[in-house]
């Protein structure tokens, strides 16, 4: 039991911790989210709200090795070429009209299985080449790749973050959440695909002098053949239900056993900032549930009649462009866990919080990869997203409720 002091200090350590997951930064002060979240977490500890011993029973210690595991195997995949030679193969050797859906649904594709931001990274400038030879302007298929990627993740565990995050709290199979979000996904890309070909027709096609196409960067088939292999081997094991983290812990020990890769090159592709951040968030909402956060969160979701489908989507929705999907989710994860079925609730979570990622250019981390990867060659303005990310959002999340609760 925390005294009042204890109390009082976990709720301002949280809040405070949670305006800079909102702001992106502290007002004054240059701490930015990850930073955040060692300082709180670090608070949490000093002020005795969690004892030192107690703090690690917080920490997610699956959803940590999932991602590591994860990020392992990508950049060992991006390094050996793979994502460029996909693009290449996909996106180049097309005509005009069949651009939009191919950078749509090859997005879509890898993103459902690998972590949505490197497919990001890969993407843009495979895109931007294409467009360079077929003189096209490049605004339209930037934003296939930004809300495809998003809309790709929403189908498994490993899509993005915060689905890692709830596939370890909920304990659903990896299968069984495929079925239950792959066909939102699917469907999701195709309103992705249509509301994008109005746009573009609207903008008009024609934007740039064609150019010659940057030729590719030649793929060492030998340094690419093992990564692939045990990439499969790890979907393989998704799909046979081995438990995700250990799958992809296993591949990603596999992938460090060389004799000619430097694993230095590996570990710089690491988002450690973003596995810091999980770590600190974890002790965060530990020390504010301590306080008696979750008791208050189910009070008000009980109030607010949280727990009907359409009010919680609406809410996560909010929330997740408010303060970023991962906070989010750990902050309402008592609500999804309160639903009279909760696995229906831990969907519902994954579904609107990764499909919310594309109202707006701050929604999720892959549409700030893209944009800030484009920036030399494309401005991409708030409106020019919001003229897309508005209706495709508002869509897919029809999409998922309809879905969801007729599945259910």
């Amino acid at each position: 039991m925390l005294s009042p002091l204890n109390t009082v200090s976990a709720y301002v350590i949280f809040g405070a911790c949670y305006l800079v997951f909102a702001a992106g930064k502290f007002p004054g002060i240059k701490i930015d989210r990850p930073g955040a979240a060692i300082i709180g977490a670090t608070l949490m500890v000093a002020t005795g709200i969690l004892a030192p011993q107690e703090a690690l029973r917080y920490v997610d210690c699956s959803t940590l090795v999932l991602l590591f595991s994860m990020m392992l195997i990508v950049a060992s995949l991006h390094l050996a070429g793979f994502f460029e030679w996909i693009a290449h193969l996909v996106v180049t050797r097309l005509k005009p009209r069949h651009l939009l859906p191919t950078v749509i649904f090859t997005s879509g594709l890898l993103s459902a299985f690998l972590v949505n931001d490197i497919v990001c990274l890969a993407m843009v400038p495979l895109v931007l080449a294409a467009t360079r030879r077929m003189n096209l302007k490049p605004l339209p298929y930037l934003l296939a790749v930004a809300t495809a990627s998003n809309i790709g993740s929403v189908a498994t565990i490993t899509g993005n973050p915060q689905n890692i995050l709830i596939g370890s709290y909920s304990g659903i199979p990896y299968v069984k959440f495929m079925c239950a979000l792959g066909p939102v996904a699917v469907i999701g890309l195709f309103i992705d695909w249509a509301v994008i070909h109005y746009m573009r027709v609207k903008w008009g096609g024609a934007a740039v002098p064609a150019a010659m196409l940057d030729p590719a960067r030649p793929v060492n088939r030998k340094r690419l053949l093992k990564p692939a292999i045990i990439l499969t081997a790890v979907l393989a094991g998704f799909l046979l239900n081995i438990p995700p983290a250990l799958a992809a812990a296993t591949g990603a020990a596999a992938l460090l056993v060389s004799r000619t890769h430097n694993p230095r090159a590996v570990y710089e592709e690491i988002d450690w900032g973003l596995l810091i951040f999980f770590t600190g968030l974890f002790l965060i909402v530990g020390g504010a549930e301590k306080a008696g956060l979750d008791a208050w969160l189910l009070d008000v979701a009980r109030h607010w009649n949280l727990h009907r489908p359409e009010i919680f989507t609406v809410a996560v929705a909010l929330l997740s462009n408010v303060i970023s999907n991962v906070p989010a989710v750990m902050l309402v994860k008592p609500w999804a866990a309160g639903f009279a079925h909760p696995q229906t609730g831990w969907l519902f979570l994954a579904m609107a919080s990764t499909l919310a990622g594309n109202l707006t250019i701050t929604g999720s981390v892959a549409n700030i990869i893209v944009i800030e990867q484009a920036r030399k060659e494309e401005k991409i303005g708030f409106l020019d997203y919001l003229c897309v990310g508005l209706p495709v959002t508002v869509l897919t999340l029809l999409v998922g409720v309809l879905w969801l609760e007729m599945a259910g």
